[in-house]
């Protein structure tokens, strides 16, 4: 366990130089395919450690690598993504946001921060491992199409070719010092439903004359609860249930007290774990609003912007790393996570190469840090960037000297 003491003493020596990484990113948040000054600031870091890196993947992203003994043997790709949310920050702390109405409300700026900790760290130590550690900081993974996907495009996953794939996620509902891992199926796939339901418009005084596609809409909503919602109706072709999940957060129409609009417009997501079933639901629901529409005189339009697919962590890998967690981090300091119907676009690289995608605890309760991600008082116990990066790195050197 020489090794493990060497990482464990690096990620504590540089723990305030992570801190104040972190506090940097966290003061200078950037929005989705804009991170160009984030970029910047990674890159220098980078050149200051020596770890050689491109840049200009997708415009802002970056790609460094760290070559251990046996360069050739495997590779390695550590992910981390750099965009922020467009949120105002609340928190009254010294490295608030500067940038008005943008704010690090989901933690790329940990992990990113931890990112460059864990390459700090197999930089000192290249000598001791086998293999290649690819780290890939990505713009855009807050909106379509997901920067994940345009970089695998552009060929992350090649030259050197990467055998298997890890990433972290900031987790405010687990206390600072623990990680969670899931095997298998872990987060959903994400599409953007939108729907417009037609009728005709009129004054609200003279029904004879109008059809009013607000009821029409609201029928349907009804109708896709009742239908797409119910755990015991969506069977896989196991007889399995399908995680399932549709919702509707946006409902416009544009009349008045006594005005009948001409159309609703209606915005909500789908979220779920099966492909076929993704595939189909899109189908059913494009039938469903065409006939409940019908019913009430009216038309209806269906778009469906795809999005992430679902996030899988493939299980003898997950089990490893598990396992070298414990032997970290210690076993009370491990927890299995549940399923979630949340999304996120390193699902694109789980598709590819086997991987595991685990998280982070950040909170601590005892001094209030505890606020949910995509929340204006988001933070984390700092604590966590040492746990964090002297993790990540163990969890690859682990897997690379296996």
């Amino acid at each position: 366990m020489e090794l493990q003491k060497k990482i464990k003493a690096l990620s504590a020596s540089q723990f305030e130089k992570i801190v104040s990484i972190r506090r940097h990113l966290h003061q200078h948040p950037e929005l989705s395919f804009e991170e160009v000054n984030t970029s910047r600031y990674i890159q220098e870091q980078l050149r200051i450690a020596g770890i050689p890196f491109t840049t200009g993947h997708v415009k802002t992203g970056i790609i460094a690598w760290i070559e251990g003994k046996n360069h050739s043997k495997k590779t390695l790709l550590l992910r981390a993504d750099m965009d922020a949310l467009p949120i105002e920050e609340k928190n009254e702390v010294d490295y608030r946001s500067k940038n008005p109405g943008v704010m690090h409300a989901c933690g790329h700026d940990v992990h990113s921060s931890i990112a460059l900790g864990a390459a700090f760290i197999l930089n000192e130590l290249k000598n001791e491992f086998e293999g290649t550690v690819k780290i890939m900081f990505q713009p855009g993974e807050e909106v379509l199409p997901g920067g994940a996907a345009l970089m695998i495009k552009e060929g992350v996953l090649q030259n050197p070719k990467v055998d298997k794939a890890i990433a972290l996620h900031v987790f405010p509902e687990m206390e600072a010092g623990k990680v969670g891992f899931r095997k298998g199926m872990y987060m959903a796939s994400t599409d953007e439903l939108y729907i417009t339901v037609y009728g005709k418009g009129g004054h609200a005084a003279m029904p004879e004359r109008y059809t009013n596609p607000l009821i029409a809409a609201s029928a349907l909503l009804l109708e896709i609860q009742n239908t797409f919602m119910k755990k015991d109706s969506l069977k896989g072709t196991g007889g399995e249930n399908v995680p399932t999940v549709v919702a509707f957060g946006k409902m416009e129409a544009k009349g008045a007290t006594n005005v009948i609009p001409d159309k609703v417009e209606m915005a909500g997501t789908f979220r779920t774990m099966n492909e076929t079933w993704r595939l189909e639901f899109h189908q059913k629901l494009n039938e469903l609003l065409i006939m409940k529409a019908k019913e009430f005189g009216c038309t209806a339009e269906l778009r469906v912007e795809k999005g992430y697919p679902f996030l899988v962590n493939e299980p003898g890998f997950t089990e490893a790393c598990v396992l070298a967690a414990k032997e970290f981090l210690g076993p009370g300091c491990v927890e299995e996570l549940p399923l979630r119907m949340t999304a996120e676009d390193f699902a694109f690289i789980s598709q590819e190469v086997p991987s595991c995608f685990y998280r982070l605890g950040t909170a601590n309760t005892a001094q209030g840090i505890s606020s949910g991600v995509h929340t204006a008082t988001f933070n984390i116990d700092e604590n966590a960037l040492q746990t964090g990066s002297g993790l990540m790195a163990w969890l690859l050197v682990s897997e690379l000297n296996a």
